[in-house]
């Protein structure tokens, strides 16, 4: 089974900095981590120098969101033939951050996802709860009813990356989950949606210590990380400590 190994960078980076830790993943022996899918996601201003950088290599990047329109007046946005252009293949959708900030949406999400499918991208779509939703153990319901609507009417979602982030465990301040609650929780994504995606990604405080123990639990097809990937160094380490868990 192949592992999807990546991270968001969201809002940091520069154009000269995507160009060096690009040039350090492509540096990298990718044949030596195995069954690992890495990929990146710079800010939209980056996209092109590392998708440059990175050519030749299976080393994939992606964009952070995309309009699901393909072009017309709408100011400020980027369509996905945009990013595609710009070098990405894969397209984020449906961040907490997106949902909070910027009224994404379960139906907008959906047609991002059909979207990206059409012009031929990989949607990597995010859900999670809230703190609320986990303590009071209603996590499931949760869940699922943001993934179904997300799925809705789309025939084949067979390339479709789903990646579960607990929005009480993301972020700077975001704590690491106990292995238990997400056994729980991955054995019923794996059982609803398991044959139907192409992976079910885990991320939210994955840092050096956790990634093999995370990687290790049934159902989790790869890692969404956050800061601890934020160097090329940190990234690299992380493919690295995945490439164990699988071969382990």
């Amino acid at each position: 089974m192949m592992l999807w190994v990546g991270t968001s960078w969201k809002m940091n980076g520069t154009r000269a900095f995507a160009r060096d830790y690009a040039r350090a993943l492509a540096g990298l022996d990718v044949a030596s981590l195995g069954d690992i899918q890495p990929f990146i996601i710079p800010s939209f201003t980056a996209i092109d120098v590392a998708a440059s950088e990175l050519e030749g290599t299976r080393i994939l990047v992606g964009a952070q969101n995309a309009a699901w329109e393909d072009a017309g007046a709408w100011t400020g946005e980027v369509s996905i033939p945009q990013a595609i252009d710009a070098g990405a293949t894969l397209i984020e959708m449906g961040h907490s951050e997106r949902r909070e900030y910027f009224g994404e949406t379960d139906e907008t999400v959906n047609l991002k996802i059909k979207a990206a499918l059409r012009h031929g991208a990989i949607p990597l779509v995010c859900f999670g709860e809230p703190a609320e939703v986990f303590e009071a153990g209603e996590t499931l319901p949760f869940i699922t009813a943001q993934i179904n609507a997300a799925l809705d009417g789309i025939a084949d979602t067979s390339r479709v990356l789903l990646a579960y982030e607990p929005i009480w465990a993301i972020g700077e301040h975001g704590r690491p989950p106990r292995r238990e609650d997400l056994v729980r929780t991955f054995a019923a994504l794996a059982e609803r949606y398991g044959d139907r995606v192409e992976a079910i990604l885990y991320g939210g405080s994955v840092n050096h210590d956790n990634n093999k123990d995370i990687l290790g639990i049934p159902g989790v097809g790869g890692l969404f990380i956050g800061r601890s990937a934020w160097t090329a160094e940190g990234y690299i380490r992380n493919l690295e400590l995945a490439a164990e868990a699988v071969r382990e």
